[in-house]
This record gives structure tokens, C-alpha cells and sequence, in this order.
């Protein structure tokens, strides 16, 4: 069926309608319905009455769905409108390694478990599944003895020394990143002034204006109340609010504007922030059927607007920095309709990226934290925070706060959910809280699942990170990962290079061959080790993991906020060291 464009265009002939034609016509209607069985019709208005939440139009089937991650109703479209992503991300574990570089597509798969890909390297959106989102797989994994596309003990020697170098780039990457960590704990503004620009209002604040419909079928605004952190939540304290996973960009705008360091004078900056709301303007047309250059418009006049100021010509964006709320590949679109084309754009090569999960062969694209839920105003706030968690008592061993992935072949999470489940008989060791059942669309319950859990398992979910990985640091619940691109390198300058510091790794094929049993390998963690990655957490991450408010008044700690300015700070300096 055809979608229908309404026109507000006054066709050149208008007739006003006869009576007796409407009259007449009404008289039709009702004789050829009361010829229809009562039970024929009953049916047809309930099949009407169930379908009403898809629609077809063309090739573009929408289904209505539900997800934790949007807490209400939401829309996907499949056909035209299918994610396409071409992250080349490898696997890196002790049997094997997937690997798409950034020039072979091919067969290779990417690492992106447990999301399944298409053929054409795209994700299909099916259903929900408790709470989460649920991707079909279409994808033929071929292996191909003349090409292999799994390497084992050495097959391939060429391959492996390629995979070999993509890991090395990325650590290297990671070391240069790690190298602005700047030693002054506060900001030294003589000769590090901030230009924050000032952007016309539809490129941040009429994006945030548009939030009743933002999302089909939910109301936003209330994640933009109190300045993005959205409304309180006493039941935890202060500090503590509903903070949607996806408005880092106003919230740290805000936070720019009473940098200490903001300067008015372009002339006399070092580092250019560009308050655009990349992510809300992707948001508003994920759910849509609207055409690629609908979704594309915005990025390319904000190109245009960039080009016309001076410091960004004088470095070509070098020293400018645009924070975005969502995940790198959202930018990155080159076949398909998911997300926008912002980051593929050249002239954004050269600018600092600042995402929530970076894409690991871009030497400019950096990770920093997702915004949890608390954003405490003082070091008070952080300090009864701290004794609060660290005095807890941790009655669980193990808590899994998701959903299971049935239709993903390659996810673990179901083998997680059952090693957590069957652990039950032998006592309390193991916890899931089934998104299904609502639980996680409330913070409190998800924060204080974890404040009573010794570990928290981390399985990937739509992507690699997870916003639940920080909501376990904070809680002082230790991590479980499976996958190094959920944290390790991902953010390196809010987590330190020894992961074993503050998390447990476990290789996710093992999980997945059903290797390794993950309740019973965490039983054997000395009490001794539990505390020591607690303590490390608790007192050397935590301040470092959370986005204070807008007034925050922090001396002895340095937030998340804190820290990515110094290191951006750290960066020009050295950028202009080498000029």
C-alpha cells in the first residue's frame, strides 16, 4: 500500500456536495452493513482494532514496540528505514578474533554481540523482548576454507598479524589519549580560555523544545526538567534524578557555560566548544519516515555555519570539541537510513568527538561516560554517597539487571540468565531482575539491586557499552565483563589502563560454548580481592564516573565533567607545544 502525502494545495475545481448525494449515499452504507452478520463484523473491528499498531506504507512496515531504554512506546521501522552499521570492531579473545577493517567488508563479522547483522551489515529490528529491543538474524556467517573468517592456532599467518596491528592501533590510540590526562586536579585557565559558541537556537534549544514529540507516543519533556538531569528521586538522596541515558549534550552544555575557564573573546580561546545537540537531532527522526536528507539537513548547516567563523578556520576544527549523546555509529551512516551522516562529513574529521562509545579506528572520536543517575552539588554529596555504598551490605553475590536476547543467536545473555537461575537453589548467590517486569524502568530498583550485589554482570546489548555499567561502578557493585569494547577501550580517561583494578573479565566464547560456569568462577573471588576492587571503585573512580549538577561546587574531587575538561585543556596546550 502506498503512503499517502496529505496536500494543503485547493484543487481548481471546488463543488459544494449535494445533500441528497450525502443522504443518499449514508442510506447505501447502512443497508449493505445491516446484510453483514453481527459476528463477521464483531471480528473485523477487532482484527482493525489489533493491527492499529502497524502500518504499512510502501516498503516500510512500523511497528509499535516497547523499550527499557525510552521507558514507554515507541515506533521502529523496518524496510528503508533499517540501521545500517559498518563499525569495524574486532573481537579479541583466547580462541579467536573477528575482524572487519575499515576498507573489507566482506564476510568478516562485526563484534557488535549480541546484535546480529544483515548481509549488508545492518541491523533488523523484530520486537521487544522483556523490555529491550530484540534484532533479527538475517546474516549468513560464511566460512570459507580458502578465506577463513575465524582464525585458530595460527591458520592464516597474514590475517593474524593484521589483527595483530588493528589491536595495536587501537592501543596506541588509547595511549595518546591517556597521555592529556593533565596532573592538575583543577583547571588552570591562564592561556586555556574556553569559547563556548553561540549557536543559532535550532541546532540545541528548539531540538529540546520538540520533545512532546520527540518520541511517537511518549512524552520527553520530563527528562529535560531541571536543566537534562531530569525529575528528582528523594528515595536516594541528593543529588539523585531521572536522568535519561541520552541527554549528556544539554547537560553538559550547561555545565560549559559555568566553566571558570569560559572566556567571550573568540580571539583569546584555546578551545572551541560546539554546543550541538547531535544526538536529540537523531533522535527525533529515528522513529519517522522521513528521507535521509530530512535527516541530514541539520548537520549540514551546522557545516556551513562553522565554516563562516574564523577559529575554525585557522585550525581547520583542531582545536574544537562537539560533545554527542549517542553512540558513534548513529553519526557514521554510508548505506541504509539508520542515524545521520554528521561524522562521516570530512570537515568533522579534524574537531574532538566526545561520545558515550566511541568507534575504535577514530583517533579523534574519545569516550567518556554515560550520565547515571546521580549528579551530586558538593563534596559532602560524594563523601555520604561513598560511606553509604561501601558500608552496604552485599547480600547477593551476582545480580543481571536486563533482558534476554532469543532471537540473537550469538547473544550470551540467556546462557547468563540460566547460570543465574539455576544458582538460585544453592542459596541467594545469583539475582536477575527481568526487565520485563518493569523493574528497571525504576531507578531505585536497579540501584539498590546493585548496592546489595558483591558483582554485576555486563553482557553487551544494542552495542557494546552499556549505560548499566556505570550504574554498577557507582553503586559499588564490581563489573563483569565480556566483551573488552564495553569499557576497556572505550573511556581513558575516567577508567584505568589495569582493568583488573575494578572489574572481572570473562571471555564471552567461553560463555557462549558453555566453557565456564560465570556463578560458580565468581564464588572462587577471595574476600580479600572483592574489597580491595570495592575500596579501588568506591574511593578512586566513583567522583570520576558522575556529572555534578550545574552549580556544583566541587574542591577535593574532580567529577566526570571536571576531568574531560582538564584533558581537553591538556590536549591544546600540547597541540600548540607542537604547532
Amino acid at each position: 500500500m502506498a503512503s499517502i502525502s496529505m496536500s494543503k494545495r485547493k484543487s481548481k475545481l471546488t463543488r459544494k456536495p449535494d445533500p441528497k448525494e450525502v443522504c443518499n449515499c449514508v442510506i447505501v452504507l447502512f443497508k449493505f452493513l445491516h446484510r453483514i452478520p453481527a459476528a463477521f463484523l464483531i471480528l473485523f473491528l477487532i482484527y482493525l482494532w489489533s493491527s492499529s499498531t502497524t502500518i504499512i506504507s510502501g516498503n516500510i512496515v512500523h511497528i509499535c514496540v516497547s523499550s527499557r531504554k525510552l521507558n514507554d512506546h515507541y515506533c521502529l521501522s523496518a524496510g528503508k528505514t533499517q540501521p545500517n552499521f559498518e563499525i569495524p570492531i574486532p573481537i579479541i579473545n583466547n580462541s579467536s578474533i573477528y575482524l572487519q577493517t575499515p576498507n573489507q567488508r566482506s564476510n568478516l563479522p562485526l563484534s557488535l554481540s549480541p546484535t546480529l547483522y544483515q548481509d549488508n551489515g545492518s541491523i533488523s529490528p523484530e520486537s521487544t523482548v522483556n523490555g529491550e529491543m530484540v534484532m533479527k538474524e538475517t546474516v549468513e556467517v560464511v566460512h570459507d576454507e580458502a578465506d577463513p573468517v575465524l582464525m585458530r592456532n595460527g591458520e592464516n599467518k597474514d590475517r593474524e598479524e593484521e589483527i595483530a596491528n588493528a589491536k595495536k592501533e587501537v592501543e596506541e590510540q588509547l595511549r595518546l589519549h591517556r597521555s592529556w590526562i593533565s596532573e592538575n586536579k583543577q583547571a588552570e585557565c591562564e592561556g586555556r580560555g574556553v569559547y563556548v559558541y553561540d549557536l543559532p537556537s535550532k541546532f540545541n534549544k528548539d531540538l529540546v523544545g520538540q520533545c512532546t514529540d520527540m518520541v511517537p507516543w511518549m512524552d520527553f519533556c520530563k527528562y529535560f526538567k531541571n536543566e537534562a538531569l531530569g525529575e528528582p528521586i528523594p528515595k536516594l538522596g541528593n543529588g539523585w534524578y531521572q536522568t535519561h541515558q541520552y541527554s549528556l549534550e544539554p547537560i553538559f552544555h550547561q555545565r560549559v557555560l559555568q566553566h571558570p575557564c569560559r572566556i567571550y573573546n573568540e580571539n583569546e580561546a584555546k578551545l572551541f566548544y560546539v554546543p550541538f545537540y547531535g544526538g536529540l537531532d537523531i533522535l527525533r527522526w529515528h522513529f519517522k519516515n522521513v528521507s535521509n536528507d530530512v535527516k541530514d539537513a541539520l548537520s549540514l548547516e551546522l557545516i556551513t555555519w562553522l565554516e563562516k567563523q574564523k577559529p575554525w578556520a585557522k585550525n581547520s576544527g583542531k582545536d574544537h570539541v562537539i560533545v554527542l549523546g549517542k553512540v558513534s555509529w548513529d553519526f557514521r551512516r554510508k548505506d541504509g537510513s539508520w542515524g545521520t551522516r554528521l561524522l562521516e562529513i570530512d570537515q568533522m574529521e579534524n574537531p574532538i568527538k566526545l561520545l558515550i562509545e566511541r568507534q575504535p579506528w577514530q583517533p579523534n572520536d574519545i569516550g567518556i561516560p554515560h550520565p547515571t543517575y546521580f549528579h551530586p552539588h558538593s563534596d559532602d554529596d560524594i563523601m555520604a554517597w561513598q560511606w553509604k555504598i561501601i558500608s552496604s551490605h552485599r547480600k547477593r553475590l551476582v545480580s543481571f539487571a536486563g533482558a534476554a536476547r532469543p532471537g540473537a543467536a550469538e547473544s550470551i545473555r540467556s546462557i547468563l540468565i540460566k547460570q543465574c537461575n539455576s544458582s538460585a537453589d544453592n542459596g541467594n548467590q545469583c539475582h536477575f531482575l527481568d526487565c520485563s517486569s518493569g523493574g528497571c524502568d525504576q531507578p531505585e530498583s536497579v540501584i539498590e539491586l546493585f548496592m546489595e550485589s558483591e558483582f554485576c554482570l555486563q553482557p553487551p546489548g544494542d552495542s557494546p557499552t552499556r549505560k548499566s555499567l556505570f550504574d554498577s561502578l557507582i553503586s559499588g557493585c564490581i563489573p563483569v565483563l565480556f566483551d573488552p569494547f564495553t569499557a576497556y577501550y572505550q573511556y581513558p580517561w575516567h577508567l584505568p589502563e589495569d582493568h583488573e583494578k575494578y572489574s572481572v573479565f570473562v571471555d564471552q566464547e567461553e560463555v557462549r560454548q558453555v566453557k565456564v560456569n560465570v556463578v560458580e568462577m565468581l564464588m572462587k573471588i577471595s574476600k580479600k580481592e572483592k574489597d580491595d576492587m570495592r575500596r579501588y571503585i568506591v574511593y578512586e573512580l566513583l567522583p570520576g564516573l558522575v556529572y555534578g549538577d550545574s552549580t556544583a561546587k566541587l574542591e577535593k574531587f574532580q567529577d566526570a565533567f571536571s576531568i574531560i575538561m582538564t584533558s581537553l585543556m591538556e590536549r591544546v596546550t600540547k597541540m600548540d607545544s607542537t604547532a
